[in-house]
């Protein structure tokens, strides 16, 4: 919280915010003097939002299903659309008997991984990714948790195979032909690896869900946050993998999940 009382009228503020595009102007506004500690923190702040940079890298963190989660420059900032798929994984978390052990690849930030966690009364959470800034993001918003740096499963414990009962993810979907087309917050001040994946979108979700069914305990749960476009093919290569699939769309948010399960015989 901010300590100071800022010499710049916020009108000024909100101003400046409004004519550089900022849709809520007002809004970040007062989110940017609460959270400046001095004046001059305010005027860089402020200069760095209207030069473009995300909301969320300039305050230090976002908020994802009601947490505030930290987040760092040149880090994926979490999509509020994402909290559908935690809505899924807590609902079939309640059937696991015991302690749910719980891992969020591609992690990011470790803001799934935390959202899910507070839904639960207790959790054995892992978490994985393979960019720095990211993995210390999740090793602050994930105290406790077991987080890992590295491709996909290859940092994993050995003694975590056949164990997860929740495998949750959102990997890149974007394909490479349409990354230009993002957002420039997201373009040009995002990891390339957190957006692009590969000419349809899907390379790295097949390979997260290639190696799902090896970690999952049985009974388990694996699920992939994509795009109502890449649903299908996604639920098809779910199925491919010999897991029980289904898909999960919330119209509200634009979310899609598929969720696939490992047979427990």
């Amino acid at each position: 919280m901010s300590v100071f009382s800022s010499p710049v009228p916020l009108p000024v503020i909100v101003t400046r915010l409004r004519a550089a595009g900022c849709v809520f102007a007002e809004d970040e506004a007062e989110l940017l003097v609460s959270a400046a500690p001095t004046s001059a923190d305010l005027a860089a702040m402020v200069e760095r939002r209207v030069a473009g940079e995300p909301l969320e890298h300039v305050l230090g963190w976002a908020e994802f299903c009601g947490l505030r989660v930290a987040v760092e420059p040149g880090v994926f900032v979490p999509r509020p659309r994402t909290g559908f798929l935690i809505d899924q994984a807590a609902a079939l978390a309640g059937r696991v008997a015991g302690t749910p052990v719980v891992l969020d690849l591609c992690c990011g930030t470790g803001a799934m991984g935390a959202a899910l966690a507070a839904r639960l009364e207790r959790a054995e959470l892992h978490a994985a990714d393979l960019h720095p800034a990211a993995v210390r993001c999740a090793r602050r918003n994930l105290p406790g948790a077991h987080v890992y740096e590295g491709d996909l499963y290859e940092p994993l414990p050995a003694t975590l195979r056949g164990r997860v009962d929740l495998l949750i993810t959102s990997p890149p979907y974007v394909p490479s032909g349409s990354v230009g087309l993002l957002p420039p917050e997201a373009r040009l001040h995002e990891p390339l690896m957190a957006l692009d994946g590969g000419d349809d979108g899907l390379d790295v979700v097949r390979r997260v869900i290639a190696g799902a069914p090896d970690w999952l305990a049985p009974g388990g749960h694996l699920l992939v946050e994509t795009s109502e476009r890449q649903a299908a093919p996604t639920a098809d290569a779910v199925a491919g993998a010999g897991l029980t699939v289904r898909v999960a769309v919330s119209g509200e948010l634009d979310a899609t999940a598929i969720i696939g399960a490992r047979r427990r015989s």
